[in-house]
């Protein structure tokens, strides 16, 4: 009886690990398929039926797209881009929810509603807005008109007040008997204790921001483009070579998949926290 129903667990569990890997290789179907054409020569990227994996890897799409376009330039643009949201975006959202979340007023409620409100709001109604408000400020082709907009994300609000009501009361009454001021218990008590959910807000904030394509483009000149913008000069003038598009997209999303691998083991527990709550 005891192997009868070890056999069952463990056929259980096969039948689980298939389909969450066909599950997998479904997800990343689109990837794997940017993947295999940008390895591809020509002749495999246009033949008919299309070809689903590469004769042989090759490549040549790599060598001259890094060639054609100046990578490193708007690798540099997306770096400092990238820099400057996500180390705003930490400092902004996590100030905005510290006092939701620790602080007795009345209306904190009122004011975390009205705020989680304004997220059934389309990104695309703000772009006259902002761009009026930048332009106003004199920071049209400035990085620091294009991260601006961006610095406090209402989603990012929740998950730091999430986290940070999961703190017990008596690190903030340790801090507070030891004389240190709010922001010093903020800097160094409270915002330790929330690694996770910095993790997951980091991450969030790097790839929004490595892939921010549309304000940029309105914003900057093309000298400042970031890179996802940039390899809109590939499908522009190149529309037919798809294995060059390919190669850079691919060029392009090489850095989150590194940053997600250094904080996958945050995410799962941020993610949790907040729901939590």
């Amino acid at each position: 009886m005891k192997n009868t129903n070890q056999l069952k667990r463990i056929i259980s569990k096969f039948f689980v690990y298939v389909l969450l890997i066909i599950f997998a290789i479904f997800m990343m179907g689109p990837f794997l398929w940017l993947l295999s054409v940008s390895l591809m020569p020509g002749k495999n990227i246009f033949a008919f039926p299309p070809a689903i994996l590469p004769t042989f890897i090759d490549f040549k799409n790599y060598l001259e797209v890094w060639e054609y376009m100046d990578f490193l330039k708007y690798i540099w643009n997306t770096v400092i881009i990238t820099f400057l949201g996500v180390t705003l975006s930490l400092l902004f959202s996590a100030l905005t929810a510290y006092p939701l979340a620790i602080f007795k007023f009345k209306g904190r409620n009122f004011i975390f509603l009205l705020l989680v409100s304004t997220m059934i709001i389309p990104a695309a109604a703000g772009l006259v807005v902002n761009y009026l408000t930048i332009n106003s400020m004199g920071l049209i082709n400035t990085f620091t008109g294009v991260v601006l907009p961006t610095l406090v994300s209402v989603f990012n609000v929740f998950l730091f007040r999430q986290a940070f009501m999961g703190i017990p009361t008596d690190i903030r009454d340790s801090g507070k008997m030891d004389g240190a001021s709010e922001f010093r218990i903020w800097g160094q008590l409270m915002m330790p204790m929330i690694k996770p959910a910095v993790a997951v807000v980091g991450l969030f904030e790097f790839m929004a921001n490595w892939n921010s394509f549309l304000w940029p483009i309105i914003v900057l000149n093309t000298e400042k483009y970031p890179l996802a913008s940039a390899l809109s000069f590939l499908n522009g003038q190149f529309s037919y070579n798809f294995g060059w598009i390919a190669a850079g997209t691919v060029i392009s999303v090489l850095p989150i998949i590194f940053v997600f691998l250094f904080t996958q083991k945050y995410y799962m527990e941020g993610i949790s926290g907040a729901v939590k709550g």
